[in-house]
């Protein structure tokens, strides 16, 4: 996720002479270094220079994280994307400073990213202002008004775009099953998830474009009946309703 932000940010005109990676692993700051022109560091406590902190970083390790830099984090602005580390657990950590948590996905990497944000009592309108303007730089930024919201936040869009991928995957395995070469299936599968999303992303409601293409008794009609009639929404429903559990279980580990 770290590298989808940098390379989101940097993409949308961002100085990489701005942006600084700390990384324990050789390689992938070099890898950086050569792709973004980031400044990289193994110095976690050389973070403290920034007015910004991203912690991009899993949830098991923040305290250690927090340990590393040691230092006094006011005036500074942290915004955390590690799923389910609560407000309470980061202040703990870090102390009464300025705090948003936000858990963008993977479309960041392409200037897509769909995510939401939530800002403690600590932070400034310039800090939150400067939260979301980080987000914008490569996508859409929805501000949440209660920090439990973020769970069902990284149900949707946070863990969201490896639902279409399964759902491509199984289009590309069925298409194969009717008979098509698999470069065949996959070439109209992605063109067609591809129509799709932009149509429904020019404004109209996703029921009225599904309509319009549902003929009764047609053969569209026939897919969505047995769609339906399978329980596809309450699998959706089931699966996010998991993700958003385990962001929960997350947050008590």
């Amino acid at each position: 996720m770290a590298i989808a932000i940098i390379g989101g940010l940097v993409a949308s005109g961002w100085n990489p002479s701005d942006i600084t990676v700390v990384d324990p692993n050789a390689d992938r700051r070099e890898k950086l270094r050569v792709q973004h022109r980031v400044h990289t560091t193994v110095d976690v406590a050389s973070a403290t220079e920034a007015d910004i902190i991203v912690l991009a970083v899993k949830p098991q390790i923040i305290a250690t994280v927090a340990e590393q830099i040691g230092a006094d984090l006011s005036n500074k602005l942290i915004i955390s994307i590690a799923a389910g580390v609560t407000i309470a657990t980061l202040e703990g950590l870090f102390g009464p400073v300025a705090i948003a948590r936000t858990m963008p996905n993977t479309p960041a990497l392409i200037g897509l990213v769909a995510t939401g944000l939530y800002v403690n009592d600590h932070t400034t309108e310039v800090q939150a202002a400067a939260a979301q303007a980080i987000i914008k730089a490569f996508g859409i930024c929805v501000a949440v008004e209660r920090e439990d919201l973020l769970d069902a936040v990284t149900a949707v869009s946070g863990s969201g775009p490896a639902y279409y991928f399964l759902m491509i995957e199984e289009m590309i395995r069925a298409g194969t099953a009717l008979d098509l070469t698999p470069e065949d299936a996959k070439a109209l599968t992605l063109q067609t998830a591809l129509g799709a999303a932009t149509m429904t992303a020019s404004g109209e409601e996703p029921e009225g474009l599904r309509a319009g293409v549902t003929s009764p008794n047609g053969t569209t009609h026939a897919a969505i009946v047995s769609m339906q009639d399978s329980g596809f929404g309450k699998v959706v429903a089931k699966a996010m309703t998991a993700c958003r559990d385990r962001a929960l279980e997350l947050g008590r580990a």
